[in-house]
C-alpha cells in the first residue's frame, strides 16, 4: 500500500523556520512531480509548492521567496523549507503526487495519494 508520510510540523514563533519532509512508502516517485498543499481551519486546501522530476519548481505567490521545495530522489523524499514564517502560514500541510502529467501543477485535481498531513502552527 502506498502512503506519503509527512513530518516536521510543529509550533514555531513568527519569523522562525521549519523543514517539512515527505517520504513515500511502498513506491518510488522519482519520475513524478510532487507537491505541497496546505489547509487552514475553515479554508479550502491550497497549493503551496511543487517540484517536477526535472527539478523545476513552482510556488504560490503567498510563500514565494520564503519557502523552498526540493527533492532527494536517492532518499525518495521531498522537502519544504519554510523560513520567515507568519501566523497566516498556520495550517495542516500535505504532500501529494502529481498523478496527472497533463494537469495543472497547482491544481488539487492533478494530485493523489493524500495522507493526514502535518500540522504547522505559527504563534507567539
Amino acid at each position: 500500500q502506498v502512503q506519503l508520510v509527512e513530518s516536521g510540523g510543529g509550533l514555531v514563533q513568527p519569523g522562525g523556520s521549519l523543514r517539512l519532509s515527505c517520504a513515500p512508502s511502498g513506491r518510488r516517485f522519482s519520475n513524478y512531480a510532487m507537491g505541497w498543499f496546505r489547509q487552514a481551519p475553515g479554508k479550502e486546501r491550497e497549493f503551496v509548492a511543487a517540484v517536477r522530476n526535472s527539478g523545476s519548481t513552482y510556488y504560490a505567490d503567498s510563500i514565494k521567496d520564503r519557502f523552498t521545495i526540493s527533492r532527494d530522489n536517492a532518499k525518495n523524499t521531498v522537502y519544504l523549507q519554510m523560513n520567515s514564517l507568519k501566523p497566516e502560514d498556520t495550517a495542516v500541510y500535505y504532500c501529494a503526487v502529481a498523478l496527472d502529467p497533463y494537469g495543472s501543477i497547482s491544481s488539487l485535481k492533478s494530485y493523489g495519494y493524500w495522507n493526514r498531513g502535518t500540522q504547522v502552527i505559527v504563534s507567539s
